[in-house]
């Protein structure tokens, strides 16, 4: 039997704290009783012989110190888990948003998990195709890896997650393949595009969506990357699926973490963030991946928009320390009317050759890469000089250049919100891109490769 306690000793914002309590467990779920009747939901921050901290999920208004009554449930929180999960719309605690009956749970399993031994991790080898060239084409993603896109205020990445969420396959093989959303943080009208965007395109009959709006608790932003984490595992590792986690906007994440530790009134670390917030953010991350001996895997992509444009902000700095890259999104391309506005140069995915070249994309997958990276990086320093000097002072080989990083910014990276192009065109549009340099400027091509497609 439970306990009931009516030792509530002071409410500090959020926070309730309970005296002389027994084997109470950190992370341990709680209901609260108010004077009138009314239950809040909670969970143990912080326990000690005698006392417990309690974060209120719906807030400590109109709590009583003598009145309210707490009872701790002995258990952490868990999602309830089957096959029935997948099209579905859950809230950032895990129930049913879309007017559905509850899922009938196959299995209760706990949303803190844990992350995959590193020696049973097995390496990730498996080009998954997003649809969009910039990433397919110079920075692939691979099953089972972790690829943050890092934003801006403003930056359409709710938009290009959307686009990803409906067109990401895995390529060569007739296997299940499933998405699982987090959303935290998001206003009404996101979690309305995304609802409408998922249904009207029919993505939703593949994926799970958890959304935690801006008005809901901060607790409860703690909670929803952990419960999509958790059904990626189950539909991964249970059922064999292929599953593609996106997590938006992990911002808004680290921001109800800060808020949290402002309330247990803990030492801040760097820009007021908790000192801890670099092993939370791995503790997640690292759930992601593939296992050896078993099918599925949890491929990760979260999303943060970084203040100010800053790279070196402590959300994106320890998420790219964690994760194998980072797709960065420029603003400059979005001001140019270019979508996706998706920075090839400083983007980077550390496991890109691992999941191309034959029998996995194309063989000329990796050589075109390179080449298309080294003209662009030519083309941009050509406009530099242009800008600085005039067009009239480059040579004819730096207007060829020019030109080069023009068109690959508006033919290659710009494509339309609905237009989900096949490796194989990505990679055609690059030769088409090549050609218009002269042959022997394409030193980072083999010669067997020139011979093949140069012409063609």
């Amino acid at each position: 039997m439970y306990k009931d306690y009516l030792t509530v000793s002071n409410i500090v914002g959020p926070l309730l704290i309970v005296e002389k309590i027994e084997k109470v467990k950190y992370a341990e779920l709680v209901e609260i009783e108010t004077g009138d009747g009314q239950r809040r939901r909670g969970r143990v921050l912080d326990v000690s012989t005698e006392r417990a901290i309690v974060q209120v999920f719906e807030g400590t208004a109109g709590l009583d110190v003598v009145k309210t009554r707490v009872r701790f449930l002995g258990r952490s929180e868990r999602l309830g888990v089957s096959e029935d999960i997948i099209g579905r719309i859950l809230d950032g605690s895990g129930r049913p948003k879309d007017g559905g009956p509850e899922i009938i749970a196959e299995k209760w399993l706990d949303i803190n998990g844990s992350p995959i031994n590193p020696c049973a991790r097995d390496y990730p080898s498996e080009f998954i195709q997003t649809g969009f060239s910039a990433i397919d084409g110079m920075n692939p993603l691979v099953r089972g890896q972790k690829l943050p896109i890092f934003s801006g205020s403003g930056l359409p990445h709710a938009r290009i997650a959307a686009q990803i969420a409906r067109q990401a396959k895995v390529l060569g093989k007739a296997e299940k393949f499933a998405v699982v959303f987090g959303a935290m943080g998001i206003t009404f009208e996101e979690a309305n595009f995304f609802i409408e965007d998922f249904r009207r395109t029919g993505a939703l009959e593949r994926a799970v969506l958890f959304l935690n709006l801006a008005n809901e608790p901060p607790i409860e932003r703690i909670s929803t990357p952990r419960l999509a984490l958790t059904c990626a595992e189950y539909l991964a590792f249970d059922l064999d699926m292929h599953v593609l986690v996106i997590l938006m906007d992990m911002t808004f994440y680290a921001e109800a973490l800060r808020e949290i530790s402002a309330a247990r009134k803990e030492i801040p670390g760097r820009r007021g963030y908790p000192g801890y917030l670099y092993t939370d953010l791995a503790t997640m991350y690292e759930r992601a991946g593939r296992i050896k001996g078993k099918k599925g895997s949890i491929t990760l992509i979260p999303i943060l928009t970084m203040p100010e444009d800053d790279k070196t902000h402590p959300i994106a700095d320890l998420t790219g320390y964690i994760t194998e890259g980072q797709i960065i999104l420029s603003r400059e391309l979005h001001r140019r009317g270019i979508y996706p506005p998706i920075d090839v140069l400083p983007s980077l995915s550390r496991l890109k050759d691992k999941g191309i070249g034959q029998e996995k994309t194309r063989e000329d997958h990796a050589d075109v890469l390179n080449q298309l990276f080294a003209c662009y990086a030519r083309g941009k320093e050509a406009r530099e000089l242009a800008l600085i000097l005039g067009e009239a002072a480059l040579s004819d080989l730096d207007r060829l250049y020019l030109k080069f990083a023009d068109l690959f910014e508006n033919n290659f990276v710009r494509q339309g919100e609905f237009e989900d192009r096949s490796v194989e065109k990505t990679l055609d549009l690059g030769w088409k891109l090549l050609r218009l340099l002269p042959r022997r400027e394409l030193k980072r091509i083999r010669p067997e490769f020139l011979d093949k497609y140069y012409q063609a």
